[in-house]
């Protein structure tokens, strides 16, 4: 077994609403012996749940817990001297039966989408990267988000990527493994496009790789709703959280392993 496959497990466990429950759990478990304990730690799982299933935590998070990398103009983009974009993949649906093949998850079409129309305005070539990711249902399908991606951008969008990296399983690995095809044909700078709570992380695996890096993000989080409907617990402020945490101890992590 490869030591990334074990990374979904630890991450479910590690983030909420996972290790919420099991907070809870053993607040149950204690209420018999050590019940002012056991009260205090229900308490506390149900506290931290309802705040961090509020949209507006999320927007605090992406705000604060998370460096930010403002949107660039295209005019910006051309002062760089990029002389490529990489557009990194966020996931696929490995079966869709209305379509009879796999497709892009909706953060790897939105990015790919951005990065065309970049693309597009400044004239310059692209590259999509991304595997099989170490989570996905489709492990054992041979088709990558990078494929998948290419096929959408012909087929949609009538351009065609230059490079193509499909054996990446995680951020880490796309810019290793990207980074050589680039430097191969004397690609230095690249603009990278991926979602804003994810660019800290991306930024610092390519530049890693000796690549220098202009960010173009997307996704930002924003306020979405009124103030009220913004702290009220809901299924997607939880799925927001739970990513912009994800990314926080990615961060953190990263620091830590590199000591």
């Amino acid at each position: 077994m490869e030591l990334g496959s074990l990374k979904p497990l630890l991450t479910a466990i590690a983030m909420p609403p996972l290790s919420l429950l099991l907070l809870a759990l053993l607040g149950l478990l204690l209420l018999r012996q050590r019940k002012r304990t056991g009260v205090a730690l229900i308490t506390v799982a149900l506290a931290l749940l309802w705040i961090l299933s509020c949209h507006g935590t999320a927007v605090w998070l992406a705000r604060n817990a998370l460096p930010q990398y403002p949107p660039p103009s295209v005019v910006q983009l051309k002062a760089t001297g990029a002389q490529a974009i990489v557009v990194l993949g966020g996931g696929m649906q490995p079966v869709v039966p209305e379509y009879g093949e796999a497709q892009p998850g909706s953060y790897t079409l939105a990015r790919l989408r951005y990065g065309i129309w970049l693309a597009k305005q400044t004239g310059l070539p692209f590259a999509v990267t991304g595997g099989i990711g170490w989570g996905s249902a489709g492990a054992d399908e041979k088709t990558s988000e990078a494929q998948v991606s290419a096929r959408v951008a012909q087929q949609e969008y009538g351009v065609t990527p230059r490079w193509l990296e499909s054996q990446s399983r995680d951020t880490s690995q796309n810019a290793l493994m990207l980074a050589p095809l680039l430097k191969r044909d004397g690609i230095r700078r690249i603009v990278l496009v991926t979602d804003a709570w994810h660019m800290p992380r991306a930024m610092r695996a390519f530049e890693r790789t000796g690549l220098l890096v202009s960010a173009a993000p997307i996704g930002y989080v924003l306020p979405a709703k009124n103030d009220i409907v913004e702290w009220l617990p809901s299924g997607d402020g939880l799925a927001v959280t739970q990513q912009l945490l994800k990314e926080w101890l990615g961060l953190l992590a990263g620091r830590w392993l590199a000591i």
